[in-house]
């Protein structure tokens, strides 16, 4: 299939550089430095799962250029969505699937705005992993997973639904993992029970996951964190299983004790962040739906100089 890959840091790096290493044609959209190394270096992926080195890659700052693809993947980060939106309708025929890989619950609203609600899917993407450097990404744990479908009352185009199960298909084929939930709504804000509140947390005291998951204190924010986005997405409308919760602390009390979140490397970093469309979603939306979110409001509070700052 032809592929364009939407941003090539962590997110859209690991998953373009699996596809193009199963043979698929894949076409990175960059810019600055990135593009420059991509052109001249190409693509390196140290992984977990095994390294790879792809040279030469297609990569471009112009979505003219790559002309319509099947699939769509974009990698930027949730609050860059909106403002490239616009710009990758060349990308797009009848059939092409556009599929977020953002953090967050916003992403795929701005991407149908700008594309039409008929081109654009849900996805939740996992894995841990980190852009090293221009052209460099560095995979440290999770198989890279994919899950998609139906936006929530938005169903997608007939040539588009008929693509999923080869999406699918050339996912697994990659050695990446791709689920097809009958439910992306549930999907979507389950992925953000678990990546949110341990982000925000460790954002906040500069610690990883072993640390604030152990020290009973941050153990407990966490805790109440999970509550407020709990509360938040059952205003919003989902249906969550009985059993949230518990399954997000299994989650974590298995998760690498020496890393972190990617919003909480950023932050730390004081680079641009999903701050605010993570912490600051919660925020946001409790405020419209009447939900109280005193946890994420101090949090977001804290960290804000920190957001400010990078940008």
């Amino acid at each position: 299939m032809r592929f364009a890959v939407v941003g090539a840091g962590a997110v859209g790096g690991v998953f373009g550089a699996r596809l193009a290493a199963a043979g698929h044609e894949v076409h990175f959209l960059a810019r600055g430095r990135t593009l420059e190394v991509l052109r001249t270096d190409g693509l390196q992926l140290e992984s977990v799962h095994g390294d790879l080195h792809l040279c030469p890659v297609h990569a471009t700052d112009d979505p003219a250029t790559i002309g319509p693809v099947d699939v769509v993947l974009v990698g930027v980060k949730a609050t860059q969505v909106a403002a490239v939106a616009p710009s990758l309708a060349p990308l797009l025929a009848a059939h092409t699937a556009v599929i977020p890989l953002q953090n967050g619950v916003e992403a795929s609203v701005h991407l149908a705005a700008a594309l039409g609600p008929g081109h654009v899917l849900e996805g939740v993407c996992r894995v841990i992993a980190e852009q090293a450097a221009p052209g460099r990404i560095r995979h440290m744990a999770v198989v890279p997973l994919l899950e998609f479908g139906f936006r929530s009352g938005h169903p997608p185009h007939q040539a588009v639904a008929a693509q999923i199960p080869a999406i699918a298909a050339c996912l697994n084929a990659a050695g990446l993992q791709a689920l097809l939930p009958a439910n992306m709504a549930v999907a979507l804000w389950e992925k953000f029970l678990f990546i949110e509140p341990i982000g925000v947390v460790g954002a906040a005291t500069g610690e990883s996951f072993g640390t604030v998951r152990t020290v009973p204190a941050t153990r407990a924010l966490i805790d109440h964190a999970l509550d407020e986005v709990i509360a938040v997405g059952r205003a919003v409308g989902v249906e969550w299983p009985e059993r949230a919760k518990d399954v997000v602390w299994q989650r974590y009390d298995g998760l690498p004790p020496d890393e972190r979140t990617s919003m909480a490397r950023d932050l730390l970093a004081r680079r641009p962040t999903e701050f605010e469309a993570q912490t600051g979603a919660v925020v946001r939306l409790g405020a419209q739906y009447g939900v109280e979110t005193p946890v994420h409001a101090v949090l977001w509070a804290v960290l804000m100089p920190r957001v400010v700052l990078a940008d």
